[in-house]
């Protein structure tokens, strides 16, 4: 094999290097280097390490290559090379946007919930004593109310948000709010309000900033068409039923749907504010792993005997968004996967030119005692490397971009993309399927100008000498 290999090298080198090209190759490190310096000495909040590293390192692999490699070699590898990085990128882009979705989703909402068909949910205390005793796995539970109301500070501004109503004791259980508090704490839902005051309410930064609150200013409550019977929509009072809370924290989650709309109060005060009585709108899990949260719903779902009960775990409530994100993710990686199908016909075609080209040089060795699978390997060898190269030095290039953007933290619309800052997870498993899936296709590639290089017969390539 050492024979191919050596062969193999042969056939990729230029046999010369390009000075030229050399230091092409090298300015253009040292203005990847400068980047490099700027994304470390600012943290990485610098756009200028983009504009930097990122063309500096694409340049140096250029013209690096084409000073040791032939042009057509250079081409064959740049394509695997660009190919590689962007997919690798991508892959880290869609797979962060599922991670943020997932931690926002769950930063602020509960692994299961429990709801009821109907408008008569009294006996949500066994039902909490059921699903304690469901699983292990089950840590907290607490029960809530969630009704859409509109709130306002009496100067004009108005909101359309959701109130959550949720047990003080027991809501640190169950969900992360307390992580997420920018000012004040939620164990201010705790305190019962005396003559005079007002009941504690907590809400997200952007509704703040929408409504101009802070800590210690009152809002409005406003319970929307309370003032009608709904059974002959005729007005039963001349206003809807109001409310008046003071604001004790504000928090953020990073998700504009909940830090523009979501309030939380105590259970208590929300079940006066929709007049239900002691009756709530459904009760919600935590569990040690949320993989098991469909499982346990499962579970509980069978204990509790649906309907009239609906279990749902977190997944199956958010199934249409994360639905989404996989079938871009996957939609993704088929188109990019073109690119390096593309970079491989490139390589096809680079490799039958150059069996034409090394016709006399085949036909010398196979009189010279080669076998056609030693001439084949020589080809293969050759596909192998160019695919083997352009997979180490695109990985490189996407795995170091993904860095600096990363570090940099490049903003995102909230309103349009719900997050505001792009999101990148590397996943090395995805990294080493890139890699794999890369290799195949350059195996393949090679296979047919080996077979052709490997069929030559000697008195073909030596006709005319």
């Amino acid at each position: 094999m050492a024979y191919e290999l050596s062969m193999g090298w042969r056939y990729l080198y230029a046999g010369r290097r390009n000075k030229t090209m050399i230091l092409l190759a090298a300015i253009s490190a040292v203005i990847a280097l400068a980047g490099l310096v700027v994304a470390l000495t600012s943290d990485g909040h610098s756009p200028l390490a983009v504009l930097l590293l990122v063309p500096g390192m694409i340049l140096t692999v250029v013209f690096g290559m084409l000073a040791f490699f032939s042009v057509f070699t250079s081409v064959s590898i740049l394509g695997v090379v660009l190919g590689v990085a962007a997919l690798t990128i991508v892959l880290s882009v869609t797979t962060g946007f599922q991670q943020q979705f997932r931690e926002k989703v769950l930063g602020v909402n509960a692994h299961v919930i429990v709801m009821k068909s109907s408008q008569d949910f009294y006996e949500y205390q066994d039902v909490m004593d059921t699903a304690m005793e469901i699983d292990p796995d089950v840590l907290a539970v607490q029960p809530f109310i969630f009704a859409e109301m509109l709130v306002t500070r009496g100067r004009g501004e108005l909101s359309g948000v959701a109130i959550k109503g949720v047990d003080p004791v027991r809501v640190t259980g169950v969900l992360d709010i307390e992580k997420h508090m920018e000012e004040g704490s939620v164990e201010s839902l705790k305190l019962e309000p005396g003559p005079g005051e007002l009941p504690p309410i907590i809400m997200g930064r952007e509704l703040a900033r929408k409504l101009k609150a802070e800590v210690g200013d009152d809002v409005t409550v406003v319970v929307p068409l309370s003032n009608l019977d709904l059974d002959t929509f005729r007005a039963k009072s001349a206003a809807p039923r109001t409310r008046k809370f003071r604001v004790t924290g504000i928090f953020y989650s990073g998700f504009d749907e909940y830090d523009r709309r979501l309030m939380y109060t105590s259970l208590v005060e929300c079940q006066q504010l929709v007049g239900r009585g002691n009756q709530v709108m459904g009760v919600e899990l935590k569990v040690r792993d949320v993989e098991r949260a469909g499982v346990i719903a499962e579970k509980l779902g069978k204990r509790l005997r649906e309907p009239p009960y609906q279990v749902q775990d977190w997944y199956e409530l958010n199934h249409n968004l994360f639905d989404a994100l996989m079938l871009q993710k996957l939609v993704l990686v088929i188109v990019l996967t073109l690119i390096i199908i593309v970079a491989a016909f490139n390589m096809v075609s680079a490799l039958i030119m150059m069996v034409t080209d090394k016709t006399r040089e085949i036909a010398i060795l196979k009189s010279m005692g080669s076998t056609s699978t030693s001439v084949a390997g020589v080809f293969q060898v050759v596909g192998i490397c160019i695919g083997g190269v352009g997979t180490l030095l695109g990985i490189g290039i996407g795995l170091t971009t993904c860095w600096v953007v990363s570090s940099y933290g490049y903003r995102l619309d909230p309103k349009v993309y719900l997050i505001d800052r792009l999101p990148i997870t590397v996943q090395w498993h995805e990294v080493g399927l890139v890699a794999l899936i890369t290799m195949l296709v350059a195996i393949v590639a090679s296979l047919f100008p080996a077979v052709k290089a490997s069929a030559l017969r000697p008195v073909e390539g030596l006709r005319y000498d």
